[in-house]
């Protein structure tokens, strides 16, 4: 009863931790400023004539379009996009046997899989609204695809070759034999697409420029925030949507971090009470 009630204190420690963190990116999620493109160029811009530029900072959120000059072509269905995840998982079955105490042996079918490919790829882009253009380097985000493709194929495939769209695999001979018996293949697949309006939430920075065309150029970047406890995220949901999300996240933790708690403690006490 005592190791029980020291593995409850444990997890409750655990679950301190998980709603400290998660209550403070709730907060840095409130105090993000909400900002348009033209905002950002046009502070930029005086802190520039100021104090120089290169080392404006300013945690922010946008919501616009994303926009790329040579965007991504996803894996499967061959659409364009600034983001994309593609997996195939190999769905099976077997026969396993299982002895009991009494050395009895019983054997039963079980379906399992494994993921025999899976590819992510993201591109910097350009988020348009409004009133005009910022770049957005996006790794290290936090990004929330849609799913374009879940589809299941029976069987296995002819010749041992896996096909779909522009992919195509091989398959090893660990894939086509031995005791699981394969049932067929799923695709998988999730983009960040071009057309669909999305929200950037992270960090403003005038370290870089670029080329607009013509005499224009843009200086502020959308890029992973320096401090650990603010969100760099890019999502199709609202800002308030994804700060409420993260905020009920904080609260589901501290409200299993009580039960933990109070839990270990009742089993240490009655441990030492017996």
């Amino acid at each position: 009863m005592a190791i029980a009630g020291m593995i409850f204190i444990v997890a409750g420690a655990l679950l301190w931790w998980v709603q400290s963190r998660q209550q403070r990116r709730c907060n840095q999620l409130k105090l993000a400023r909400a900002s348009t493109a033209a905002d950002l160029e046009t502070t930029a811009t005086d802190v520039s004539k100021e104090i120089g530029g290169g080392d404006w900072r300013d945690y922010v959120w946008l919501w616009g379009t994303a926009k790329a000059a040579a965007p991504l072509t996803s894996e499967f269905k061959q659409l364009p996009c600034v983001y994309y995840t593609s997996a195939v998982i190999r769905e099976y079955e077997e026969t396993v046997s299982e002895k009991d105490s009494d050395g009895r042996v019983t054997t039963r079918t079980q379906r399992g899989s494994e993921t025999v490919s899976e590819h992510k790829q993201r591109i910097p882009f350009d988020l348009v609204d409004s009133s005009g253009q910022v770049r957005v380097e996006p790794e290290a985000a936090k990004i929330e695809s849609v799913e374009v493709l879940n589809e299941f194929r029976p069987g296995a495939p002819a010749g041992g070759m896996l096909s779909f769209g522009g992919f195509s695999l091989a398959l090893g001979n660990a894939d086509m034999g031995g005791s699981r018996r394969t049932l067929g293949y799923r695709y998988q697949e999730a983009i960040l697409p071009l057309d669909r309006p999305l929200l950037v939430v992270g960090m403003a920075s005038d370290r870089r420029s670029r080329a607009l065309g013509g005499d224009r150029t843009s200086t502020v970047t959308i890029e992973k925030p320096a401090q650990d406890d603010q969100p760099f995220i890019i999502t199709l949901k609202s800002h308030e949507a994804i700060t409420k999300s993260v905020g009920q996240s904080a609260q589901i933790a501290f409200w299993s971090m009580v039960g933990c708690l109070g839990l270990g403690a009742v089993l240490l006490v009655a441990a030492i009470a017996g």
